[in-house]
Order: structure tokens, then sequence, then C-alpha cells
């Protein structure tokens, strides 16, 4: 039995870049998805926003374990094997997706309808009343929310450990089993999940304090 010092503690943190790693993919790719969408579930045309509606539900009411599993070892089953960083990826992706268009649509719909009705006034089109009139005051009320959501993207990452891989909370249950430290280990872990969450909730903080008294 191993007693946990300094190579324990740099093998967990260096597992930390592949926890950054796996957030950014899930980040950018959930605002890329959660952003189409937005655009899709506030299109007029009804199939395509009851489509988005029913896969925002879909996801929303799935725990983000099965949909993991199902990237993982679903779509493995059919011949796809993508590992378990890109399904870890996927899962996340579809995960912030449905959510950051949850909260983004809310922002929008939030605006009032005096607003479209001034900008129409003023002779704006429909894209344009969207660009320059809704798209930033929207922008203003969704930016906390979206903020505090990726505080738990971030968290949820140390689920991908079922899956195999090897990020923040796989190193810490590797190094625990290996040393029988499980305090120490998970206690580094801890730390460093903190560490990576904590920029984003004090923004999220100011951001909703900032938009609370403007």
């Amino acid at each position: 039995m191993r007693s946990f010092g300094p190579n324990e503690m740099v093998y967990i943190i260096l597992a930390l870049r592949w926890t950054v790693l796996l957030a950014t993919c899930a980040l950018a790719g959930g605002v890329v998805f959660g952003a189409l969408l937005t655009a899709t579930g506030l299109a007029r045309h009804a199939v395509a926003r009851s489509g988005v509606t029913i896969f925002v539900q879909f996801v929303q009411g799935t725990p983000l374990l099965i949909l993991l599993l199902l990237a993982y070892f679903g779509l493995s089953a059919i011949g796809l094997e993508l590992g378990a960083l890109l399904s870890s990826a996927l899962a996340l992706t579809l995960y912030a997706g449905a959510y950051f268009s949850t909260i983004w649509r809310g922002a929008i719909r939030a605006v009032g309808s005096g607003q479209w009705e001034g900008a129409t006034a003023l002779g704006l089109n429909r894209w344009l009343s969207f660009r320059l009139v809704i798209f930033p005051q929207a922008l203003r009320m969704a930016l906390a929310p979206t903020c505090g959501f990726t505080v738990q993207l971030i968290k949820n990452t140390s689920l991908a450990a079922l899956v195999g891989f090897v990020e923040l909370t796989r190193a810490g249950q590797i190094v625990s089993n290996a040393t029988f430290q499980p305090l120490l280990a998970f206690g580094v872990v801890a730390a460093a999940y903190f560490v990576m969450c904590l920029p984003f909730t004090l923004l999220s903080e100011w951001l909703e304090h900032r938009h609370a008294h403007p």
C-alpha cells in the first residue's frame, strides 16, 4: 500500500487538464447546439417548435448519467466507437444545449412584446428588430443563469469517470484505491473543482446583482 505523497498529488492535478478539456468541449458544443435549438424553438414552423420542445423535455427529464451511458455503450452497440472522451463530450453537449436553449428562449420571451412593436414602428424588419432591440436585452438577462449553469456543467464532467475516462474524479478514485486515503485524495479533488467553479459562481452573482440594480 502506498502512502499519499507528492506523486499522488501531481497525478490528480495533471488529470485536471482532462476535466478542463471535457468541460471546454461540452461548453463550446452546448453553446452552438443551444443556439440552434433556441433559433428553431422560436421559429414560426409549429413542427420545428414541437420537435425542440420534445427533445428538450426528454433531455431534461433523463438523468445525465443515462445520457452518458447511452452515448458510450449505445453508440458502441451500433458500431460507433467514439471512446470515453468523445462520447462524454457528446452527452454533455446535448445536456448543455437543452438547458442553454431553455435559458435563452426564456430570456428572449421575457423581453416585452412592446419592444417588438416599437422596433416594427421604427421600420425594422423581424431580423433587425431581434438583433438591435431584443437580443441586447435578452443577453443581459441570460448571462447570469448561463454562468450559473456552467458551474453545474463543470461539476457534471465528473460522471465521465463512470465510463473509464480518467479525469479529475477518476484520478482521485484511482489514488484513493491505491493509498486507502480517500479523505486526502477526494479532498484534493474537491479543492480543484472549487477553484475551477469559483470564478463562474462569482461572475454569475455579480451579473445577477448588476441586472437587479442597473
